[in-house]
């Protein structure tokens, strides 16, 4: 196949007509209309062989989670995903219908789940790559921003934390991780529908993706505040202590990263509307005025991490 044929039996079909797409798929560039009164918000993700998954994964988990990785920022700004442009950087063991089937599978099953159309992008050889640039819409200044969190908000989480992290540990030890770990590295759920219900609620909201300790770090950096967090409070799955390396029981659930969950701040006043969601968060701590993140335990003594915060491609 040349890079028409993949585009036309492949990828053609992922741009189903709809409101806004007013072109897409087959000339130089997309034409869009947001729809009035709304912003745009645009997330730009990179996943890399080697780097964000082995380079033997199945390609329908590739796909899904190419596209996943942007749809959690899309939640974490309250905004709904409405398009996407794909770069696929192709080795030439992808050169093949049933990788790229399984791909756009992926790919696909989880853009119609959330209406994203596929409006452009590029094809190119070379070190097998997916960059995904996803743009939604948010109402006029009901953006989700980090740097909205105030002293006496209080910190929530949308789930459980450490099972993607504890299962990737467990693959390069060669060990295989339990089939609820796996799935969560694979194909991670976006919480879509949270992010945007959260609007007018949350003051503040970060998707953690690189570590509970990282992202929460960056949020409260932007707000100009600091925070303290009961590690005890913190949802995580009842065998991830087990799984976890001794001595070292924590570290997955708060700097091991591929969550996809979302870390919010909200102020008391906006307490019963959070009730009202209906939707089950956890209250795992509270932001305060002094800069800096502080673990304590249930009982309130204090808890030192031990390892990095989170992760970082740049780091030694």
């Amino acid at each position: 196949m040349n890079e028409f044929d993949i585009i036309q039996r492949r990828f053609a079909a992922l741009t189903p007509p709809g409101p806004g797409t007013l072109l897409g798929i087959g000339d130089d560039a997309a034409l869009l209309s947001p729809r009035p009164g709304n912003e745009l918000a645009v997330s730009t993700d990179a996943l890399v062989a080697g780097t964000h998954f082995f380079p033997d994964a199945d390609p329908v988990d590739i796909g899904h989670k190419s596209l996943a990785v942007n749809l959690s920022d899309m939640a974490a700004m309250g905004a709904a995903p409405r398009w996407m442009t794909l770069a696929l950087t192709l080795s030439e063991a992808q050169l093949d219908d049933a990788w790229l089937s399984g791909f756009c599978r992926g790919l696909g099953e989880l853009a119609r789940r959330h209406a994203v159309a596929l409006v452009g992008g590029d094809l190119s050889r070379g070190p097998l790559a997916a960059v995904i640039q996803l743009l939604g819409e948010c109402p006029e200044g009901q953006a989700i921003r980090r740097d909205g969190a105030r002293p006496g908000d209080a910190v929530f989480l949308s789930g459980e934390l450490g099972a993607a992290s504890c299962a990737l540990a467990l693959l390069q030890a060669g060990v295989a991780p339990p089939p609820d770990f796996s799935a969560r590295l694979r194909r991670p759920a976006p919480r879509i529908e949270l992010g945007m219900s959260l609007r007018g609620v949350a003051s503040a909201m970060i998707d953690v993706s690189d570590g509970l300790l990282a992202d929460l770090g960056r949020l409260t950096q932007a707000s100009g505040v600091g925070a303290t967090i009961n590690i005890d409070a913190i949802p995580v799955a009842p065998q991830l202590q087990a799984l976890a390396a001794p001595g070292d029981p924590w570290r997955h659930a708060l700097a091991g990263g591929d969550d996809y969950e979302l870390c919010f701040t909200a102020p008391a006043r906006n307490w019963r509307k959070l009730q009202a969601l209906g939707r089950p968060v956890h209250r795992i701590g509270a932001i305060v005025a002094a800069p800096g993140l502080r673990c304590h335990r249930e009982d309130g003594a204090e808890y030192a991490p031990a390892f990095a915060a989170g992760h970082d491609h740049f780091s030694a």
